[in-house]
């Protein structure tokens, strides 16, 4: 028989365990509800709760790192609860959104409008498969294609920008067109992309973040459409740029030993 302290510590325990959980169960109910308004119309209230939902995502991870609550049902749940959130709801949305009416220029396009959101969704899927194969092995300063949450900021702060300016003409249904099939292909490739998780683990931040960070808010605070969407397009073009700056950058020249010059010696890093 347990005695009352015993069963409060267990009552507690089970409460820690379930709240990084919770944040998970948000972060579905934000994607799902973001499916939800973009069928309704509300285009804007589905971007935004696309990014409400990464909010959470951002926070049951790190809740279950504090409370040592880590356990492999709660890392299958937050893949399942990406899937919809940053897999399954920005395809919707941009596909309610516009690329839907594709069709109005020709049947050709009309069957590359779906085909663009349904890649989108079977790549977030692929890559979180892959990501969930071999996180456990790859550097942590990198992620090998693009993210989900980044790939549904993108779309997202897309359709956003394009319900608050209004845009519905043919050039904005390619652009988005473009958008979808672009950060679904990002998040299948080879690609390098800094993960920022050493900002978080260092005890000393650069006096640079401090003045940085602020600024951002404050820049999203005054044109959060246009912001988030400029951040999310930069982010997604780091992992090209990055790949070709690797390769066409100069070899560094490292000399071992008095005699590397006599014997030519050359270490490529």
């Amino acid at each position: 028989m347990l005695d009352t302290s015993d069963k409060k510590r267990l009552i507690r325990s089970k409460g820690i365990y379930l709240l990084p959980n919770l944040m998970t169960t948000a972060a579905l109910f934000a994607g799902f509800y973001a499916i939800v308004a973009s069928i309704d119309g509300n285009f804007d209230k589905a971007a935004i709760a696309i990014f409400v939902a990464q909010i959470f995502d951002g926070l049951d991870g790190k809740i279950a790192r504090l409370t040592r609550t880590e356990s492999d049902f709660g890392k299958e749940y937050d893949s399942l609860s990406d899937m919809i959130a940053f897999g399954l709801a920005p395809a919707i949305v941009v596909y309610q959104w516009g690329i839907e009416r594709l069709v109005e220029t020709g049947p050709v396009w009309g069957k590359l409008g779906w085909l663009a959101a349904f890649t989108y969704t079977v790549s977030a899927a692929l890559r979180l498969a892959r990501f969930n194969v071999i996180s456990a092995t790859t550097s942590k300063q990198f992620f090998e294609g693009l993210p989900s949450p980044p790939a549904a900021s993108l779309v997202a702060s897309f359709v956003w920008l394009a319900a608050d300016l209004g845009w519905s003409g043919t050039g904005s249904l390619l652009l988005a067109f473009l958008v979808t099939a672009a950060a679904g292909t990002l998040m299948v490739s080879r690609f390098n992309y800094y993960s920022f998780k050493e900002i978080g683990t260092r005890k000393q931040v650069s006096f640079t973040y401090i003045i940085i960070v602020p600024m951002v808010f404050v820049l999203i605070a005054l044109n959060p459409p246009l912001v988030l969407f400029c951040l999310a397009a930069s982010f997604a073009i780091s992992g090209p740029f990055y790949w070709l700056w690797r390769k066409v950058r100069p070899a560094k020249v490292v000399e071992v030993g008095p005699e590397a010059d006599d014997n030519n010696y050359r270490d490529q890093v």
